[in-house]
């Protein structure tokens, strides 16, 4: 993970990772309930990451996806992103926590979620940097709190 460009002090970026490591906490709490046999708590775990993500992608789809995508340069790397988002969003409440072959899933999907979110924090949150004017900030900002009407943040 990126630690040199200041990415990471931009009030909403701070945000994005917060809730990056909400989520990868509780995928890695849920894969070790798992391992101790506690499904139900797995599973609560699971619906907390599910919840959170949907959250965290409407607020990053609809306001720094979106404004950086209006650069030819980030649509096709953003696109895969919201794919990647689509695929765990739908695979998340699917699974079956009590068939091995959907814990293996899980624990797939939790490995490629750290990837996803690799290319997040050190790709396009390095490049929102240089790419976003004062506008396309706030209206960045805007989505986020709208997607998060409860926190106060970004």
């Amino acid at each position: 993970m990126c630690h040199y460009c200041g990415c990471r002090e931009i009030p909403l970026i701070k945000e994005f990772i917060a809730e990056h490591e909400r989520v990868t906490d509780a995928a890695g709490d849920a894969l070790r309930a798992l391992e101790r046999g506690e499904t139900d708590r797995a599973r609560v775990l699971v619906d907390d990451m599910a919840r959170e993500l949907d959250a965290h992608w409407r607020g990053e789809e609809n306001g720094l996806f979106k404004v950086m995508r209006e650069d030819p340069e980030y649509v096709e790397y953003i696109a895969n992103l919201e794919s990647e988002h689509r695929e765990l969003a739908a695979l998340l409440p699917a699974l079956d926590l009590t068939d091995p072959a959907d814990v293996r899933t899980l624990a797939e999907a939790v490995d490629e979620l750290h990837r996803h979110i690799a290319k997040e924090e050190d790709g396009l949150f390095p490049a929102s940097l240089t790419a976003l004017d004062g506008d396309e900030w706030n209206l960045s900002m805007a989505a986020w709190r709208e997607a998060h009407p409860r926190r106060r943040g970004a």
